[in-house]
């Protein structure tokens, strides 16, 4: 074997290792959304996201994967590469040395479907199946890719300077605003709003373990949705994005911890876990970029920023069950607008001016414009056809039984 062979072959497995720890993270989101919610709609929420990835990556290949990185319109989508046609086989791409499209394609995907299953925790407990398969499909094929083609694919978002080095704006933002458009069309769960006050009840999840599992998995996987993200054996920016992402979401986790001890008299656990993820999705758009210490301020900041945008949320009568809009979606743009603070080089903190600052409050803006419109269509179309939202009997004894024909805890049905 060559030189180049063998640097070739442990830069496609080091790409395979990475795209495996993404992949695990969607064990990761099955858990953590299945413990926050009832068991009578535990299987309902697995199934979303056993077809999340199942169909998600099948449309991404069919559709998504051209429009974020075919030859582009206007720096506005791309235009070939549909079902990977068009390469040959084992063509290298990107990076200095190239890597086959294959891998490429498959830890992109990974990145498609984690956009997409922010959605399923957001509207747990009260949609159709049906429907959230065709809310996987559309933001695999379109929403998702769209977003990618404007920043990672080069286009119009990309031009003005905007930086997101493993998407906290444009995986997890955009899964938290097509999760906060989903849950405001859909209204919130029964019983969720008390009728004479209007204040949000806490309607608690059934099993705090499977959260900690799947935050723990989550975190696991994290490690190779940031250090996969470089793309090169470069060991010294993999071993600073490492570093940087396990900081963040320990931080995060902790300020979490520690906020809802002060203002509420107990140590939450669920927000705890909330809090690791939002430290992670705080980090994500500047991992490479930002110094340990401040990827561990952001940390802090995203614990405080989720406990508070949870609550936040809960006040305008949306009815998130996992805090989904507040991880990924709030966080996501404070992330993004932290690297424009604090990028080592570019950030206004050190003497880079606001250049940065500004291309990321305009990127912010147009993606979330872009998915808010995308998916608020896709919704409407879906509750205008009654497709949308389970009856209220379904709701009330559950998803399992109605949509699956089998309860998620058989041993435990009718108790």
């Amino acid at each position: 074997m060559t030189p180049e062979a063998l640097e070739l072959s442990v830069l496609v497995l080091y790409l395979m290792v990475a795209t495996v720890l993404v992949f695990i993270m969607h064990a990761g989101f099955a858990m953590l959304e299945a413990g926050l919610t009832r068991q009578k709609n535990a299987a309902n929420i697995i199934g979303k996201n056993l077809m999340t990835i199942s169909i998600g990556m099948v449309a991404y290949f069919a559709i998504g994967w051209a429009l974020m990185y075919g030859d582009q319109v206007a720096g506005l989508f791309g235009t070939t590469g549909f079902f990977l046609t068009g390469y040959e086989p084992y063509e290298l791409v990107a990076g200095e040395v190239g890597f086959p499209i294959e891998i490429d394609f498959a830890f992109q995907a990974m990145f498609a479907a984690t956009a997409a299953t922010i959605v399923s925790g957001a509207v747990a407990e009260r949609m159709k199946f049906g429907a959230y398969v065709a809310v996987a499909v559309v933001m695999t094929a379109v929403i998702y890719p769209v977003v990618g083609a404007w920043t990672w694919g080069g286009g119009w978002v990309a031009e003005l300077g905007f930086y997101d080095f493993a998407g906290s704006t444009i995986v997890h933002m955009t899964g938290g605003v097509a999760a906060l458009v989903g849950a405001k069309v859909l209204g919130p769960r029964i019983g969720k709003y008390d009728p004479v006050t209007g204040k949000a009840r806490a309607i608690p999840g059934h099993s705090m373990p499977l959260v900690a599992l799947g935050t723990l998995l989550l975190f696991f996987g994290w490690f190779g949705f940031n250090g996969g993200s470089v793309l090169a054996l470069d060991g010294v920016a993999i071993s600073l994005v490492l570093l940087t992402t396990a900081l963040a979401g320990g931080a995060g986790g902790a300020t979490a911890g520690i906020w809802t001890r002060l203002s509420g008299g107990k140590w939450d656990v669920a927000m705890m876990a909330n809090g690791i993820l939002a430290g992670l999705v705080g980090i994500t758009a500047g991992a490479n970029v930002v110094s340990p210490l401040m990827a561990l301020v952001v940390g802090i900041i995203a614990g405080v920023v989720v406990v508070v945008a949870v609550s936040a949320i809960d006040g305008i009568r949306i009815d998130d069950p996992v805090g989904a809009i507040s991880v990924h979606g709030v966080v996501g743009i404070v992330g993004t607008l932290w690297v424009g603070l604090a990028d080592a080089e570019n950030g206004l903190f050190f003497g880079g001016g606001a250049d940065l600052l500004v291309a990321q409050l305009i990127g912010i803006a147009g993606v979330a414009a872009w998915v808010a419109v995308s998916s608020g269509v896709l919704f409407g179309v879906l509750k205008a056809m009654g497709q949308l939202r389970v009856s209220e009997q379904e709701e009330v004894e559950g998803l399992d039984v109605h949509e699956h024909g089998f309860p998620g805890y058989p041993e435990l049905a009718g108790k």
